[in-house]
């Protein structure tokens, strides 16, 4: 669930100039697990010409809700680089039954000439981090979602791989961007979670070393919003889709 929570967002184009004035997009979408409802999400997503702010929300409902009590938020800030994001902070809340008020908190740091995801003082996480070798170079999970904006914002219409640490564990998101038809008005891409280390197999219902498939669905425009995205967790598919455009974060009603 830790590695769904931004992969959900986030994880949740044509090439456009950056204008010179924030450009904020907050959007609510429905999930669902087996068909069945399964939570709420509220996606912010602020971009200035060299820096960017990402925020998600997740309330879980029905079935979730009664097993794992799960509700979470979690931001991301850093700069803009003409390649991709540099991260600055990471910030994530999260209530499980047996686990409340728990915090990640990633603070990046530049150390012998490479940027190092380093755990803050407001942390709870009860693993130790991964050595730093895993912690380099590497983007939080909603940092990963503002680096595959930037890839389709520059035009990137092939294929491009995003390393991502979430405070335990080390992945790639391997992106594909698949072919478009005549009048599109989305980008479909093919994500694989590549697991690299961290994984014990069974947290999520799948073995250690098995990459995980994510269809992800994003609108061809200035915004590039996620619009849909596929997963599957405990074996049994989980859908987000787009429910409504909000004006801003505080107009989503939650």
């Amino acid at each position: 669930m830790r590695l769904l929570l931004p992969l959900v967002a986030s994880i949740w184009a044509a090439a456009v100039t950056c204008s010179a004035e924030a450009d904020e997009n907050a959007a609510l979408y429905q999930a669902s697990w087996a068909g069945m409802p399964a939570g709420e999400i509220r996606l912010t997503l602020r971009d200035d010409p060299a820096a960017y702010r990402a925020e998600i929300v997740i309330r879980s409902q029905g079935l979730p809700r009664l097993v794992t009590r799960f509700r979470g938020s979690a931001a991301s800030e850093g700069r803009l680089g003409a390649e991709r994001p540099a991260p600055i902070r990471y910030d994530a809340v999260y209530d499980l039954r047996k686990r409340r008020d728990s915090r990640l908190d990633m603070q990046f740091a530049s150390r012998a000439g490479a940027v190092v995801a380093d755990r803050g003082a407001a942390d709870t996480s009860r693993k130790p981090p991964l050595a730093e070798a895993f912690r380099a170079g590497v983007l939080d999970p909603l940092s990963a979602l503002t680096a595959i904006r930037h890839q389709l914002r520059r035009g990137n219409r092939g294929a491009f791989t995003v390393p991502v640490y979430d405070g335990a564990r080390r992945f790639d998101v391997v992106v594909r961007v698949l072919p478009s038809h005549a009048g599109d008005s989305v980008i479909r891409l093919e994500l694989t979670l590549v697991p690299i280390a961290g994984f014990k197999g069974g947290e999520d219902g799948d073995p250690d070393g098995t990459p995980r498939p994510v269809a992800l669905t994003i609108s061809d425009d200035q915004r590039l919003m996620p619009l849909a995205m596929s997963v599957s967790l405990y074996y049994l598919p989980l859908e987000v889709e787009l429910r409504s455009w909000c004006g801003s974060s505080a107009s989503c009603g939650w």
